[in-house]
Parts: structure tokens; sequence; C-alpha cells
């Protein structure tokens, strides 16, 4: 086969379409075969096309290739709520309990986590693990850091049981963080030297907890490992939130680093846990594309910042697989400003100079797309990609969401999907059935 010439030949050489059956997934899931980390991005953090593929895929991994965890962008507390009802052996009585298992998403963008693909979801998963010994049971874990006192608050109730004069000395390192326990406030006032900072203490409690996990699992059993576990990385996610919150408003540190730097030891810790706790550590990542995609390869890269997926990708090398979803248009679930409402916004199709515009110019609507080989180089060019997060702003389009990236260099594969829907929040606001209509050509 004779290498395309133009990246518009090179898609339509190299795109597989998709026909809206499994056989959609049968070349990901082949390349998926040998891999430690599968990483599934999405384009927006409000787009249902994205969270049901991501969910079909993650199910094909977990029944027919042994992965035993998935790792989203949520944080730690939160999710582990959700990991226990998967892995839980009590009676499943309806969606009701589904719903339950998501309550502590409660913090901003809550229909992030909280919506009808991610209940389906954990409700298949729950299922699955029915059938398992609990060893055997697939998990679901969080990998952000922005529970800094949920994080604290959970360290001294793990200590309270296993050890209370260990727990009071928690409360006493981990007050420093502040009472009023806003942590923009408390970073802010580190920053400016208006307070003392908490760095030593809550790294002294971590260092105290690592040095005591022993003592602590001389209980045997997979409770006490999962409890220990649990303990530690909110232990972890003290330290590291603390610093994040400090850093927003100094000068040194980038908290776009801090951040992924965290989420990346949390998946090699978490990979570590589950091969300790008997599984195959192999973990698929749920994530926005801006950190599963190999940094790299985009201008972010030129102001000295990283992400997961670069660090996973240097470390792992082929063992690692990093998967983009991308659109033209259509709706997505998306605030106006930060701590907003949700509503349900128009997608502006694609910028002509972008990776989107591009994939929709040759007509096969929705596709599969492998970036590896001679084939794909032509698609290494830089072009625009566009990234929504919880707040779309169309008014500010090309600053607010575009940058430039090599997409041959970072990912391995996307998903293509001309036209999509906007993922639907449980707890629906009534303004949000009022969809925001495209615009017509004039």
């Amino acid at each position: 086969m004779h290498p395309a010439t133009t990246p518009f030949l090179a898609v339509r050489a190299l795109a597989q379409r998709l026909a809206d059956t499994d056989s959609d997934y049968d070349a990901l899931l082949d390349m998926a075969r040998s891999r430690e980390f599968v990483l599934l991005g999405e384009a927006t953090h409000g787009t249902q096309d994205f969270y049901r593929r991501r969910a079909r895929i993650t199910q094909h991994l977990i029944s027919g290739q042994g992965f035993d965890a998935v790792a989203i962008e949520g944080d730690w507390p939160d999710t582990w709520r959700l990991n226990q009802f998967v892995q839980s052996e009590g009676a499943y009585r309806d969606e009701g309990d589904a719903d339950a298992a998501l309550d502590d998403f409660r913090r901003f963008p809550v229909w992030m986590w909280r919506n009808r693909e991610m209940r389906d979801f954990i409700i298949w998963l729950r299922a699955h693990n029915a059938e398992r010994r609990p060893e055997e049971r697939v998990g679901v874990y969080g990998l952000d850091l922005y529970s800094m006192y949920q994080s604290a608050d959970a360290v001294v109730r793990y200590l309270e049981r296993v050890d209370p004069a260990q727990a009071e000395l928690a409360r006493e390192r981990y007050a420093a963080l502040d009472h009023v326990r806003e942590p923009q406030a408390y970073g802010y006032a580190a920053a400016v030297g208006a307070r003392r900072d908490a760095r030593e203490g809550v790294v002294a409690q971590l260092l105290q907890l690592r040095a005591d996990a022993l003592l602590h699992l001389s209980q045997d059993g997979l409770a006490a490992l999962d409890a220990q576990f649990f303990a530690q990385q909110n232990a972890e996610i003290v330290v590291d939130a603390e610093q994040y919150y400090r850093s927003m408003f100094g000068r040194r540190l980038n908290t776009w680093n801090l951040r992924d730097a965290h989420m990346y030891r949390t998946l090699c810790a978490l990979a570590r846990y589950r091969r300790q706790r008997g599984g195959s550590g192999r973990t698929v990542v749920w994530a926005h594309n801006s950190h599963v995609g190999d940094g790299r390869a985009c201008e972010s890269h030129l102001r000295g910042e990283w992400n997961l997926g670069q660090l996973v990708r240097e470390a792992a090398g082929a063992k690692a697989l990093l998967v983009g979803f991308t659109t033209y248009t259509g709706h997505v679930s998306a605030a106006s400003r930060w701590d907003g409402d949700v509503e349900h916004k128009w997608v502006r199709p694609a910028l002509h100079d972008s990776y989107e515009y591009l994939f929709h110019s040759t007509g096969l609507d929705r596709f599969f797309l492998p970036l590896r080989g001679i084939e794909a180089e032509p698609l290494r060019e830089a072009l625009l990609e566009r990234a929504i997060g919880v707040i779309y702003l169309p008014q500010t389009e090309r600053e607010s969401h575009y940058f430039w990236a090599s997409m041959a260099n970072q990912f391995d594969a996307v998903f293509h999907l001309d036209e999509t829907s906007a993922v639907e929040p449980l707890d629906v606001p009534g303004h949000w059935h009022e969809r925001e209509e495209p615009e017509r050509a004039a």
C-alpha cells in the first residue's frame, strides 16, 4: 500500500466506518491485547456518545481481556463510594441504588459523573462482579486531587478505627489546613504569607501512614488491604492538593503539571494495588483528551506542560494505548461559567483548519482511525484540535477551545463521530430541556 500524501487521503485510506455494532471495536480491541493501560479520552465533558462508547469498549476489555480497574477523572473519595457499590455483595434493588452510589459527586460539574450513561455502566459492572470472587472483582477509582478536606477527613476516620492515638495526631496536623474548609482561600493565604502553610504536617502524616502500613495490615484479608490503600491514597491527595492550591497563587509551579503528575502517580499506585490484591492491574482510564493524549504533540508542550498520557507513554511505552474521541458538531452538556448551571448547548461546526473539519470533509461521518504506521504520516501535521471542558464559550470559540496538535503523535487511534448528543444529567434542571438550536445558514 502506497502511503497517502495528504491528511485527507490518509483519513480516507485508514478510516474504518462505524456500523453501530460491537464490530466497531474489533480493531481497537486487537490493538489493546498486550497493553497494561488503555486511556480513553473525550473531546468534551458532556457528550453522551463518548460516554456510551467508552463504556462499551471498557466492557469488552473487562470481559474479554482481563482488565480489572477503571480509573476516572473524578475525585478519589467520591469515586470510592461508587467502587464499593460495584463490588458489593448485597442485593441490588433498582436504579435508586445506583443513583445513591453516585451521590457523592456533588462538586461542580455534577453532571460529569452523575449521568445516565455512568449509572448504566456501574449497574452492568456490579452484575459482572456478582459472578466473581472478591479478589476478581473489577474496581472503579478516582484520579483527581480536588478533595483536600474530604480526603483529610477520610484519613482521620480510618485511623480512628485502627489507631486512635494516630487519629488525634492527624487531626492536629490537618487543622493547619484551615477551619474554613475552602481550599482556594487556604491556598491564597498560604501563598501570600498571611498564614503558615500546612505542608510540613501533611507530609509528616503521609510518611507516618506509609510507615505504619504493615502494622495496619496485620489483619489479613482484602478488607484491611482495601481500607489501608484508600486511606493512604487520601493522605497522598492531601499532600498534593495542599501544594496545588498553594501554587494557584504563586509563580513557580505549573498547577496543570502538578495535577497530571498526581493522576499519573495515582494510576501507578492503583495498578500495584490491584496486583497486590491478586488481579492483573490492567487499567482503563476515562479522562479528557487533554489528559490522555501525549502532551508532547500539543502546543502546551511549548509552555513546559506535560500530561497524564505523556507520562504513561514515557514510562510504559508500547504497554500503553492512547485513544481520542472527536466530534464536528452536535450538542453538549456544559456551563457558561465556573460553578454555573448545566446547559444543553449547541456545538458550533468545527473551524476549517482543524482535525475535526478534516474528518467531517471526508464524508465518512463516524469512523475509527488507527494512527500507527507509515500510512498515518500525513496526520502528524499540526492542525487545530478542539477541547470543550465543563465550560463552553462559543463566543470565543477559537481562543477558548482550540489548540495546535499533531494527532498521529498525540494518539494511537481516534474515534470520530461527526454529530453527537449531550449527556443527560441524573439531576436534570428544567432549563436543560430547552436545547439550544443550531443557527441556520443564511
